[in-house]
């Protein structure tokens, strides 16, 4: 007999994609996971997130039980089951199905309604939670599906490759060109596709402008008559950013001493080829704009597509009494979560070529006659900030200050500095140091430490509960130090680790993690104003000022991150 005739026919494509039987061993890890699925974890899901958490965890599941039972049979492991035997198996399998999938469906709303009241939300209909079911299994059948289909082109190059090859020759190979194969199509089919087809959406969105956004007629704003911007340039978030904030007049309500009109210039991306030539650009709004002979100068980088938090650069604005100036750009025109995945670098190269280009010319001013340089961002524009700088002490050394704000898990300095946290304190609320010149918050009040807070003063703001800090890779099969830990005040002390089931709650946890009050989640807010106060100390500044501006933000328009949200 040939090579090829001595190996077993594989099975029709039908036969192995949707008529194979279910594994009994697969089905029983299927369910487990079902039932950690449900399970909370940072922020309350709606029900068609909770079944796509439950769909992937149950494919998983299901995966790994085949995978077990694999293993067991390459070692020999072959337990000749009755047909009695077997029945018996899967009733018993059925009954715990039946008991398990109800008891968690009900457990799983109780606990999503207990997170919803820890980040200050309104309790939800429980029977919204019966759709669940229905989603996770179309999910797991998908993706079931798919791996079927996968094992079914690995089992069918194999055949044909042991026609030219050894066995195990003919196996790898068979593996290797199968996911080869993949990689290409989900590469440069599917994931650029739609990356171009976001970029394209995007850039037309970009050319809009928000409702009740006018030009500006201040000079000391991009896209006015005296810009050497044009507002048309500046995108649809840097538009909603230099004709927003306080006014000098409204300042000055609140604050009680006369005020200034903030500074705010900002390039977009149509205006400019390259990073670095944005930056020149900002450098010369600012030129223009007086914006080095204020008190303080503010570098931020900005999320994906150009946006900034008007919490945290009008909280500045009213604590330094209008004497400021916020320099920013925007390079891309896609939301953060796509912009982060088409590339990488452009933010980092963002962050370093504007923070680079304003420290050049800010340096070349005597010492004396200098304004405070602080950088800020949030999110995307954490990361990339961050990027100008090599190590916290390097930020501690370049800048007079700095408040960055839901920095994600792979941003660096902010990874190794909290590696480096002072032994006992948590991941979740690093102490450096003893807080000398950087410290963590997630409210205001954590910013507190018995230690003298040195100038420069930098804090890094991330809430317990805001998955786009918590989110790595690493949750797939190991558990973080803050699920070691004391969780946060606003995180269900039933939170776990669960291998592969956490990194998909956490996941999904960051598609709504703007769309819950401020102190929680991704949602950060008016408490801006005193982490500014904390880290400019301005004269006679105290509690009361910083209410008045809290309230004051609180009053004004605000604008969501559009890049965390579902558009």
């Amino acid at each position: 007999m040939t090579q090829q005739e001595e190996r077993p026919d594989p099975g029709s494509f039908r036969e192995i994609v949707y008529r194979r039987a279910a594994h009994p061993v697969g089905l029983a890890v299927a369910l487990f996971f079902f039932a950690q699925s449900m399970t909370p974890s940072l922020l309350p899901r709606v029900w068609y997130l909770q079944g796509v958490a439950t769909g992937i965890s149950v494919a998983t599941g299901y995966g790994l039980g085949c995978l077990v039972a694999w293993v067991l049979r390459r070692c020999g492991v072959h337990p000749r089951w009755s047909a009695a035997t077997r029945r018996r198996g899967w009733w018993l399998l059925a009954v715990v199905a039946v008991v398990v999938i109800p008891t968690f469906l009900v457990l799983g709303s109780w606990w999503q309604q207990i997170v919803r009241e820890l980040v200050g939300l309104e309790r939800l209909e429980r029977l919204l939670y019966l759709p669940v079911v229905l989603v996770a299994v179309i999910v797991a059948l998908v993706l079931i599906a798919g791996a079927r289909l996968l094992r079914f082109g690995v089992m069918r190059m194999s055949v044909f490759s042991a026609r030219f090859l050894p066995d195990g020759v003919a196996n790898v190979a068979a593996i290797v060109v199968v996911v080869v194969l993949l990689v290409v199509v989900l590469d440069h089919g599917v994931y650029r596709g739609i990356l171009s087809v976001a970029e394209r959406s995007a850039a037309v969105s970009d050319h809009g402008t928000a409702d009740g956004v006018d030009r500006p007629a201040a000079p000391e704003r991009s896209g006015s008559p005296d810009s050497f911007e044009s507002w048309e340039t500046l995108g649809r978030e840097g538009r909603t950013f230099v004709a927003g904030g306080p006014t000098a007049a409204e300042i000055a309500d609140v604050t009680g001493e006369p005020a200034l009109t903030p500074i705010r210039a900002y390039v977009g991306k149509e205006s400019a080829a390259t990073v670095a030539e944005g930056a020149g650009k900002v450098v010369a709004e600012l030129e223009r704009t007086g914006a080095f002979d204020r008190s303080v100068l503010a570098v931020v980088t900005t999320t994906g597509r150009g946006w900034v938090n008007e919490n945290v650069a009008g909280a500045l604005e009213f604590v330094s009494g209008g004497d400021s100036a916020i320099a920013a750009m925007q390079y891309s025109f896609l939301p953060s979560p796509l912009a982060f995945l088409a590339d990488r670098e452009t933010p980092q190269d963002a962050g370093r070529a504007l923070f680079d280009a304003v420290y050049e010319r800010w340096a070349e001013l005597p010492g004396d006659a200098r304004p405070k340089l602080v950088v800020f961002g949030e999110s995307l524009g954490s990361y990339g900030g961050q990027a100008a700088f090599a190590s916290g002490d390097a930020l501690v050394a370049m800048t007079d200050g700095a408040l960055l704000v839901g920095t994600p898990n792979f941003a660096q300095p902010w990874g190794r500095i909290t590696e480096m946290r002072d032994e006992g304190s948590f991941e979740r609320l690093p102490a450096v140091d003893g807080g000398r010149n950087i410290r963590f918050a997630s409210d205001p009040g954590d910013a507190d430490l018995p230690a003298e807070w040195e100038f420069p003063r930098v804090v890094f703001w991330q809430h317990a509960s805001d998955p786009i800090t918590w989110w790595s890779f690493d949750l797939i099969l190991h558990r973080p130090d803050w699920l070691r830990e004391p969780l946060g005040p606003d995180v269900d002390p039933g939170m776990r680790w669960i291998p592969f089931v956490t990194f998909w709650q956490v996941t999904l946890d960051m598609v709504f993690s703007a769309d819950v009050p401020d102190g929680h989640g991704h949602s950060y807010g008016v408490d801006a104003a005193e982490l500014w106060a904390d880290i400019l100390s301005p004269p006679g500044w105290g509690g009361d000022e910083t209410i008045r501006v809290q309230e004051a933000l609180s009053g004004m328009s605000q604008n969501a991150e559009p890049e965390l949200t579902a558009e």
